[in-house]
């Protein structure tokens, strides 16, 4: 019997997950640069997004001619209604709404210029793109221009407090702030082993990311992209349940052996 109680003891110290696992950005030892200071400034390593397909893009176009503009809002708005029907569930944000969808052979189609490539190119060389069209229609220095992605579209999978397809409303975020925005990471997720799914214009690939290593601020993963998809793995303690089933079931194991123990104790005296 003692064994056993000792087996249910032992099950829960192995079981147990430590502060280590679970802090982030700590000093991992030899990976670290020498002489690394809490204060050094670590550069970002981004690169500039480029659009792929079925990427929203927020166009704005303004003109010197008011019934242009009258023409360039109404093909706005019926995109977005377009995009609602064909995608209702990834969104409801403003540029999901009102943004242009990049349909399957990489263009938008504008009034006036028709269909325009963005696949491939950065929110800058877009913006370039449309107004060298444009000009063929107003005279250059009568419109304005601004091309941006429309949000930080990214799914968060497994051991989050709420996983789901997320969008971040800006051009640019770190891992840590789509983190946040699924609630954090359960205690039960492996942080230094997180499954980063990554799109890129020739295909997908896998990325596995230790969110304990300060290293990551200098790294291409720390800032996520759009259509990115972050996958948290449980500890194996999470067969057990989680936290509080597991405390639950602990406690109950415990007082019954305790109980039965006592209850042979008592008969072996008598």
């Amino acid at each position: 019997m003692m064994k056993k109680i000792g087996f249910v003891f032992l099950l829960a110290l192995t079981s147990c997950i430590s502060n280590k696992k679970l802090i982030y950005l700590q000093d991992q030892g030899a990976q670290t640069q020498p002489g690394y200071q809490a204060s050094e400034r670590v550069p970002y390593r981004y690169e500039e997004y480029v659009l792929q397909k079925f990427d929203i893009v927020d166009i704005e176009i303004k003109t010197s001619i008011p019934e242009l503009n009258a023409l360039f809002e109404v093909s706005k708005a019926s995109s977005g209604s377009m995009s609602m029907v064909g995608g209702s569930e990834g969104g409801g944000d403003v540029f999901f709404m009102n943004g242009y969808t990049i349909d399957e052979e990489g263009n938008v189609e504008l009034p006036l210029m028709g269909k325009v490539e963005l696949h491939g190119m950065t929110a800058e060389a877009g913006k370039e793109k449309i107004e060298r069209e444009l000009v063929k229609f107003v005279n250059e220095g009568n419109f304005f221009v601004r091309v941006r992605l429309g949000g930080i579209r990214f799914s968060a999978l497994g051991e989050f407090n709420n996983p789901g397809k997320l969008t971040i409303l800006q051009s640019r975020a770190t891992i840590f702030e789509a983190i946040a925005a699924a609630n954090d990471l359960s205690i039960m997720a492996k942080r230094d082993e997180i499954v980063l799914v990554r799109q890129y214009p020739d295909g997908s690939q896998i990325h596995r990311i230790n969110l304990n290593d300060k290293n990551l601020l200098a790294s291409d993963y720390y800032f996520i992209k759009p259509n990115d998809i972050l996958y948290a793995e449980p500890y194996k303690i999470r067969e057990f349940g989680n936290t509080t089933n597991f405390i639950q079931t602990f406690t109950l194991l415990t007082t019954l052996v305790t109980a039965v123990a006592l209850v042979l104790t008592l008969v072996n005296n008598n």
